[in-house]
């Protein structure tokens, strides 16, 4: 079998709704790694129906069902982007041009919502908050915390993740900082999810991943770092 080009990690509970609008945007030569994190609508037999490989990880969080992905991954190069249909996977295309050129080691995808109900107030403020902490945290001039993101596979298990609820993606920005990498944000169309949010879609659960992403921003960091930092629009 011809390895992947690239890995898409995709973690996935219950998303039988989206996961074909998901799936067929996964660009040529590229797999999808679909994690199923204890669906029960069926979300894993669409997966293999429309040609992803189905990961199980029994133990529940967005960071388990991410680094699940992570670990089963081979592509020199991985993504990960969010299984609900509020980000077009297509877009990671020049992401990993980015890091297989050299012009960064983490390429993050800055959501700019499209439309009434794309992302949530109470979403957006908790977002707005993590990032000033990550700025102080380690002076990287991000604005979002976004899903959508590429680097490479061997890189990324050497951060070491440990996280295994919603601090994951702040988790893997803050040691990747503190590793010297180059990280660059790049905007990208956020379009409204399909079904229900199983932690953006309330306060609670919004501030609930404040309070998981606050502990990994409380990590003690690296003695040394020189991370460098650019901005961009559109990458196309």
């Amino acid at each position: 079998m011809t390895p992947p080009d690239v890995d898409v990690v995709l973690p996935c509970l219950n998303e039988a709704e989206a996961l074909p609008w998901v799936l067929e945007r996964i660009p040529p030569g590229w797999r999808a790694l679909v994690v199923d994190n204890g669906s029960t609508d069926g979300s894993a037999g669409i997966a293999r129906a429309w040609g992803a490989t189905v990961v199980h990880e029994p133990r529940r969080g967005f960071g388990a069902a991410c680094h699940a992905g992570l670990t089963a991954a081979t592509a020199d190069v991985v993504c990960f982007c969010d299984c609900d249909a509020s980000l077009d996977p297509g877009l990671l295309a020049p992401f990993v041009r980015e890091v297989r050129d050299g012009g960064a080691d983490l390429v993050l995808g800055r959501r700019r919502p499209q439309g009434r109900g794309a992302w949530p107030p109470h979403a957006r403020a908790g977002n707005l908050a993590l990032a000033r902490m990550l700025r102080r945290r380690t002076g990287l001039r991000l604005h979002d915390l976004g899903p959508l993101r590429a680097a490479r596979r061997e890189e990324l298990l050497a951060l070491g993740l440990s996280d295994r609820r919603s601090g994951y993606p702040l988790q893997m920005v803050v040691r990747a900082a503190d590793a010297g990498w180059r990280i660059a944000e790049h905007d990208v169309p956020y379009l409204p999810r399909a079904g229900a949010s199983k932690v953006t879609g309330t306060w609670r659960g919004t501030w609930q991943a404040v309070r998981d992403m606050s502990r990994v921003l409380a990590e003690t960091p690296a003695p040394e770092r020189g991370t460098t930092t650019h901005e961009g629009g559109p990458v196309r």
